[in-house]
Parts: C-alpha cells; sequence; structure tokens
C-alpha cells in the first residue's frame, strides 16, 4: 500500500507542475471555458484530462487511507 500512496502523491504532484495549468474545482474549469469563449479548445480539453485525472486520483488515494485504517493494528 505504501508504494501505490507513494505513486499517487507522486502523480498528484506532477499535475501541479506540468504545463498546462490543472483546475483545482470544476467552477474553475467551467470559468476558464466561459472566458475563452470557443477559443483555445486543445487547452481546454487538456485541463479538462487532468482535473479527470486528478479525481480519480484522489479517489484513489481515498480508497487507500480507508484500507489502511481497517487493516492498522
Amino acid at each position: 500500500m505504501t508504494n501505490l500512496q507513494n505513486f499517487v502523491e507522486q502523480q498528484l504532484g506532477k499535475l501541479n507542475s506540468s504545463i498546462v495549468a490543472t483546475p483545482n474545482t470544476r467552477e474553475d474549469l467551467e470559468a476558464f471555458a466561459k472566458a475563452n469563449q470557443g477559443s483555445m479548445d486543445l487547452l481546454l480539453m487538456q485541463m479538462a484530462i487532468n482535473f479527470g485525472y486528478k479525481i480519480a486520483l484522489e479517489n484513489v488515494k481515498e480508497v487507500v487511507a480507508e484500507q489502511n485504517k481497517q487493516f492498522a493494528i
């Protein structure tokens, strides 16, 4: 489980330092989409992909933490 936790933390860290910003919230993503009025769709798409990956990693992190609590002695 420790290796998985480390992997998730590393991946989340990479999202914060990538060329394309990863939105913190869905509202941030929607605000960007509204502000750009249809231009920079490729950038918007990458931001959405990053945000989805971030959500998935956070869900894995949560499940691992719950599993660790269950099996802790």
